[in-house]
């Protein structure tokens, strides 16, 4: 996008500038979109494809038939014949010698590409726009350091009279634009590959496209003649031409009758555009896009509205639950806190002391009982003629018959005497 309001007309002849120079066309301000040029540059670079793919016979021209199950053999189809090690072979399948590929190419698939009409206009808009930024032009790689001025406008007087290559030559010469050329013709390589078999041998950088009018025609044939110079009218401006590869910022010399002519085909952005029906030019809505700019701007500050200042609500936390805001309630919750705390901790204290002496007491009655019990029972004592082992465990008094093998047959009638009596003295003693 050039911001420049006005562009100067050059002489091809003299090299030297105009006295009256031209507006700048209303295109030159279009948005640059950059995501819009390779879309379109890419569906527009496929129309131009050859459609190409695998022969239907290929693979397939084979005198061959299968031979069916119960041969312990695969049942693809085999070569017919005999008197060769070439009959029997596997045909026609992608996994045999001469077979046909898997999945082949077809010459009808869908080569082209549809684009939406006003995305194509756009799309050109953006690349004229392009043109016109100096960094851009030089980003891609044309030798501008020469040129006068960006986009470059040559007068008709000039480019009406060339019909040699000679004197284009000499044209781009003085408006310093042929430096952009030996650029090019230095830039000659042989192509690798097959490729250099199929007409396109030599690989040269792109040089500078000139767009013309209606009244420069014969010049066309001057300049399609150096290497690297593309020529174009302006009716006809493509991607294809103007972003070369899709990179934008193409080196563009225009005819003055060409130049003036741009408004006319693309319209302003408040005029439609009558060489493109239903045409007009995007713009941005605002200005300038550097918001934070505009508002500090001390004269754009006074029209816009005051900022609004909202009073601040503060966030009401429950004191049960959030002790910050307990604490802001009741400060002497804090104090209550601490001295509930160290009563806790002494209780605590108190609490593990009687446990501990309860523990001692417990232990001395236990050792006490155990010691009245082996005093009255001893560690055995006989029960109706039989051997009973008494001992004292968590508190409770179990009666244990230790058996023998000859004792088996009476046990079972006194078995009730021993529970009952060791019930009984538990009782007796307190258990």
């Amino acid at each position: 996008m050039s911001l420049r309001p006005f562009v100067t007309i050059y002489d091809g002849i003299t090299g030297e500038a105009e006295k009256t120079p031209v507006r700048l066309p209303a295109v030159f301000l279009a948005p640059i979109r950059g995501d819009v040029v390779h879309f379109v540059y890419r569906n527009q670079s496929k129309n131009t494809r050859q459609p190409e793919g695998v022969s239907t016979e290929a693979g397939k021209q084979h005198s061959a038939i299968s031979w069916g199950t119960g041969r312990a053999v695969a049942r693809i189809p085999r070569i017919s014949g005999s008197g060769s090690g070439r009959n029997g072979q596997g045909a026609f399948g992608n996994m045999t010698r001469k077979g046909h590929m898997f999945s082949p190419l077809k010459n009808f698939r869908k080569w082209q590409r549809k684009t939406p009409k006003q995305m194509r206009r756009f799309a050109v808009a953006s690349c004229i726009a392009a043109s016109a930024v100096p960094a851009l032009v030089s980003a891609r790689g044309h030798h501008i350091a020469g040129v006068p001025q960006i986009p470059l406008v040559v007068n008709s007087k000039s480019i009406s009279v060339i019909k040699k290559t000679k004197q284009a030559v000499y044209l781009l010469k003085k408006i310093n634009a042929y430096s952009d050329v030996l650029k090019v013709i230095a830039s000659k390589t042989v192509r690798a590959g097959q490729g250099k078999m199929r007409g396109r041998k030599i690989k040269e950088r792109k040089g500078p496209l000139v767009v013309y009018g209606n009244d420069d025609l014969q010049a066309v044939k001057a300049f399609r003649n150096i290497p690297g110079v593309d020529t174009c009218r302006v009716e006809n401006l493509s991607v294809l031409n103007l972003a070369p590869g899709c990179h934008m910022g193409r080196f563009i010399i225009w005819t003055e009758s060409a130049f003036k002519k741009l408004n006319t085909i693309f319209g302003t952005q408040k005029k439609m555009a009558q060489g493109k029906s239903g045409f007009r030019i995007a713009h941005a809505q605002m200005a300038v896009p550097d918001m934070k700019r505009v508002v500090v701007a001390a004269e754009k500050a006074k029209l816009l509205r005051a900022k609004i200042v909202l009073p601040k609500v503060p966030k009401r936390a429950n004191p049960l639950k959030n002790w910050a805001a307990m604490v802001k309630l009741n400060p002497y919750a804090k104090i209550a806190s601490h001295k509930l705390a160290q009563v806790a901790k002494a209780q605590a204290a108190h609490k593990a002391q009687y446990a501990a002496k309860m523990e001692k007491i417990l232990a001395a009655k236990k050792e006490a009982l155990n010691q009245s019990v082996a005093k009255r029972f001893g560690k055995t004592q006989k029960v109706d003629g039989k051997v009973i082992k008494v001992k004292v465990e968590n508190n409770l008094l179990k009666a244990t018959v230790k058996r023998t093998a000859k004792q088996d047959a009476y046990m079972k009638k006194y078995d009730g005497i021993v529970k009952a009596n060791a019930k009984k003295y538990a009782e007796k003693i307190g258990f």
